[in-house]
């Protein structure tokens, strides 16, 4: 059942704007109510969402760049998978307005905050793919992401050493280096899922996960050398 705040003129706008005409909008209100009104929210569509976008682009970088090695593709991933990068989708694809908020975040100016832009841009895309299936999902990604996919990681060399030849060029006082940190182990052993942490005096520290320590150092790389703007996201 739609909720009172979800205006039908609105809905049938977004629903243009994304390209699907859903079967079932109770879907697409979901994707858009933010956790201020209270339960339902998108947090649980936000968590799929979020895994989709994974296989989407994960596939759309195997297709298109097969001579990169599973690092080269690790560092394109993880550009077009941040939450800056999806906040910019959001953006892109105009979903503040139809964001369903309480009132007192609307006026806090919850409407561009990313973090609030990047969670309802994932659970679009679950609703998406709940309603239209990958075809769906993918069509929004790929529209939404085409510039990302041209530009991510252009620099063929992994992040790291980028990052550290950024340090090393004088850019850091002293020419100090990153200093790479574990954070955390999780998964089973034939499974697990790693998380590092880099710093560099000044900034703050940035995360990266993999199924490796080198791949999530990789992603805590590229993820501090898009915060420096080093590389676009």
């Amino acid at each position: 059942m739609l909720k009172s705040s979800a205006d039908p003129a609105q809905l049938e706008e977004l629903q243009q704007r994304l390209g699907h005409r859903f079967s079932d909008t109770g879907l697409l209100v979901l994707a858009l109510s933010h956790a201020s009104i209270g339960p339902p929210s998108n947090e649980r569509l936000e968590f799929l969402g979020d895994r989709v976008l994974g296989l989407i682009v994960a596939g759309k970088l195997y297709e298109e760049h097969p001579l990169d090695d599973e690092g080269r593709l690790a560092v394109r991933f993880n550009a077009l998978v941040r939450r800056e990068t999806c906040a910019r989708a959001a953006r892109v694809a105009g979903l503040a307005p139809y964001l369903i908020m309480a009132n007192s975040e609307s006026g806090s100016g919850g409407r561009n905050k990313s973090a609030i832009l990047a969670d309802t841009c994932e659970a679009v895309i679950a609703a998406l793919y709940l309603d239209g299936g990958i075809p769906a999902a993918s069509q929004f990604i790929l529209t939404y992401w085409a510039d990302g996919f041209g530009t991510a990681g252009l620099d063929l060399r992994d992040a790291k050493t980028v990052l550290q030849e950024w340090a090393q060029s004088g850019a850091l006082p002293d020419r100090a280096q990153p200093k790479y940190r574990l954070r955390g182990r999780s998964g089973p052993d034939h499974a697990p899922l790693f998380t590092v942490e880099v710093a560099l005096p000044g900034h703050d520290p940035e995360a990266g996960e993999g199924a490796s320590k080198r791949e999530a150092e990789q992603g805590a790389a590229a993820r501090m050398l898009v915060k420096l703007g080093v590389w676009a996201p």
